[in-house]
């Protein structure tokens, strides 16, 4: 087990620990502070789209309406998913609040624009927990993990992949949607790396987290450059990673391509050698990270215990619960997201597979 991995499995396990110490005392829903007004036993879950990643409905969603199952027995999920429409989401917010819902998880298809809901959802004592994207407005907790971090491994890992052809490597960069702010932050991740030690960036385009517009921008970078005038591309996810590769390959390029999420499709393309690289980012302790400070809130209880970082923004400095991400390649597939039950090996080794799967060790 190498150094990195060595701090995920140490990161999460504190994590479970504090969250173990946090939910004592609350299986069932007893509460000292259950006179609080409005619905006591709802949390309204709104998740931002699925036609990019599959985590949201394979693992957020289910994982976070378990554990809130597991800490209150009688609480309830209200879930929606906005489908990648800001107004979509604002009317599902704006529906939560009028049926007395008073803690949100809000993981926003546009977090620059939420201020307003949540001012108004304060003032009617709704707490808004800020889920995987940093809300703007004043939420009451964050749950994420360290988003520039993300980009200065998915950076490096793409100057890794292109080896000793790096400093001298043209890189495209397809970024995440402009109103996601983790998009910025992976970008600028990226770039802090990117930026020292390949030849130069040539080409780099935002996107709105749709493999359709990764693949009309990766089309429109081979027009402008050629198809020898980059050597790498990054990706600001899986799915859109997915798009620029089939891309790629109908045009006859190979060259490093490097996403995040840890998507499945995504790992069995890096044990074929079509991906380079993904980013996996453990679900499971910032879901149940989430489920356990919603249940908090909901019974007017101390979030710190679970929420031990701190986020600023916008002048306040908001409780925060901040995981590490760790980089998955060929060489650690077994050791990361096998190891770490986030799938079988039957999940990713199927037939087409298997050889792949065999030659990293997986069985």
């Amino acid at each position: 087990m190498n150094a990195m991995m060595r701090r995920v499995v140490i990161g999460s396990a504190a994590v479970s620990m504090a969250l173990s110490v946090a939910a004592c005392g609350k299986a069932g829903g007893s509460s000292s502070s259950s006179a609080n007004s409005g619905d006591n036993k709802t949390i309204g879950l709104l998740l931002p789209e699925n036609s990019s990643s599959v985590r949201y409905e394979s693992f957020d969603k289910p994982l976070i309406e378990a554990k809130v199952k597991a800490l209150c027995s009688d609480c309830t999920v209200k879930y929606n998913n906005a489908n990648g429409d800001a107004a979509t989401q604002k009317q599902q917010f704006d529906t939560l609040v009028s049926q007395g819902v008073k803690v949100i998880l809000l993981d926003a298809v546009n977090a620059k624009g939420t201020a307003s809901w949540v001012t108004d959802a304060q003032k009617k004592g709704v707490k808004v927990i800020a889920y995987d994207r940093l809300a703007d407005g004043p939420v009451a907790a964050y749950v994420s993990f360290d988003n520039e971090k993300v980009g200065e491994l998915q950076g490096q890992a793409l100057v890794d992949a292109l080896g000793a052809n790096a400093k001298s490597a043209n890189v495209v960069m397809i970024n995440g949607d402009d109103a996601d702010p983790n998009a910025g932050m992976f970008k600028a991740g990226a770039h802090k790396v990117l930026d020292s030690a390949v030849g130069k960036v040539v080409y780099e385009q935002s996107g709105e987290w749709k493999p359709t517009v990764a693949s009309q921008k990766i089309g429109a970078a081979i027009t402008a450059l050629g198809k020898n005038g980059f050597q790498a591309v990054y990706s600001a996810n899986d799915g859109m990673a997915a798009a620029i590769i089939t891309a790629l390959k109908a045009q006859g390029v190979n060259v490093p391509v490097g996403g995040q999420d840890a998507a499945s499709d995504a790992v069995q393309r890096i044990l074929t050698g079509d991906q380079s690289y993904t980013i996996y980012k453990a679900y499971k302790p910032e879901a149940e990270g989430a489920a356990t400070i919603a249940v908090d809130l909901l019974h007017n209880m101390d979030v710190t215990s679970v929420a031990t970082a701190s986020t600023s923004s916008n002048g306040a400095n908001i409780p925060s619960l901040l995981l590490t991400p760790v980089v998955v390649t060929k060489a650690n597939v077994k050791d990361t997201v096998i190891a770490d039950g986030l799938y079988k090996a039957a999940d990713i080794c199927t037939a087409q597979y298997a050889d792949a799967c065999k030659a990293a060790g997986i069985q």
